[in-house]
């Protein structure tokens, strides 16, 4: 390959897979155009597949094809998905806001409150665990105060790149049962997951992850992304086509081998939610959406809400 003329949409990283466009003189390959192979709609891939079960849980066939599930999701007109990130638990202003988060929804509790690490706002090394500890004590207590979310909502906890674990290795498990264990036993309907976690709502399929890959990945081009098209279309493109939540090498981002699967999104859920730093955004691509919520403390209060309904996402704000 000696020269290049046209990059396609995407951010190219070593690990991608690409199709390259071009002729052979003289035993060189004379690449004209490089881009990424087509996504793939979740239907199209069925199609071959039936119904096999790829997204995960104990059935063995895909919920998709449940007759009773898709009468149950178009009852539940008004289910919502309230999603946070950067939920500075630390933060007397962050907490401020969650109570009015609660108080307004308190009246029409929703689906699921799915919070986003990291839950503080900086680590404190041998007090991260304690600190992070009190905080999720003091989350429950407010919590108790609004007894119409605790009985019809679920708290969906997704840990961050700096919260408490095992370092920067992908997937990550859930926050340690001794941060967790008080907060469990006073709000039964929270839940703590890895990152990234997969949420079945009816025949919908949602995949959260949290991770601050926008700028990693940008950072590790192999070729800087034409300017014309936004950063967040590069991205969305890249992780559709490439059907992996992180298409980089394992020294810019280390994986667990065995559990490569859980970053995987063959066949592609109806919802990606990558929670990022990066500023809020909303794609759709291949039939899916691909949204990022912002940073709930750093981005003014920001959060998304999801409604299956529509399938649609709402950008909503708390006001300072």
């Amino acid at each position: 390959m000696t020269s290049l003329y046209n990059f396609h949409v995407g951010l190219f990283t070593e690990n991608c897979f690409v199709l390259a466009e071009g002729s052979y003189e003289d035993k060189v390959f004379q690449v004209n155009a490089l881009g990424f192979p087509p996504a793939e709609p979740s239907q199209t891939t069925r199609a071959y597949f039936g119904n096999i079960n790829f997204f995960g849980g104990e059935s063995k066939t895909s919920v998709k094809s449940s007759a009773r599930l898709k009468a149950l999701e178009e009852q539940a007109e008004d289910a919502i998905f309230v999603f946070l990130s950067d939920v500075w638990l630390d933060q007397a202003k962050v907490m401020e806001k969650l109570r009015i988060l609660f108080a307004g929804y308190s009246t029409l509790p929703p689906t699921a409150f799915v919070f986003c690490g990291n839950f503080t706002s900086a680590p404190y090394g041998p007090n991260h665990v304690k600190t992070l500890r009190e905080s999720m004590r003091e989350l429950a207590d407010m919590l108790l105060e609004f007894p119409a979310l605790v009985e019809s909502s679920r708290f969906v906890f997704v840990p961050g790149p700096l919260d408490p674990g095992p370092g920067k290795i992908l997937p990550r498990p859930a926050l340690p049962k001794v941060i967790t264990e008080e907060l469990q036993s006073k709000i039964p309907t929270a839940i703590f997951t890895s990152n990234p976690c997969r949420i079945q709502f009816c025949t919908q399929e949602i995949v959260v992850f949290r991770e601050d890959i926008i700028q990693k990945m940008s950072r590790n081009c192999v070729r800087f992304p034409n300017p014309e098209t936004s950063i967040t279309q590069h991205f969305v493109k890249t992780i559709v086509s490439q059907a992996h939540l992180v298409p980089l090498p394992l020294h810019v981002s280390p994986v667990y081998w065995a559990l490569d699967n859980a970053l995987r999104i063959y066949p592609l859920p109806d919802v990606i939610v990558c929670a990022d730093k990066f500023d809020p955004f909303t794609e759709t691509s291949a039939e899916c959406c691909i949204f990022n919520p912002g940073s709930f403390a750093g981005s003014g209060y920001l959060f998304k809400v999801y409604l299956p309904a529509t399938k649609t996402v709402e950008d909503s704000k708390i006001e300072t």
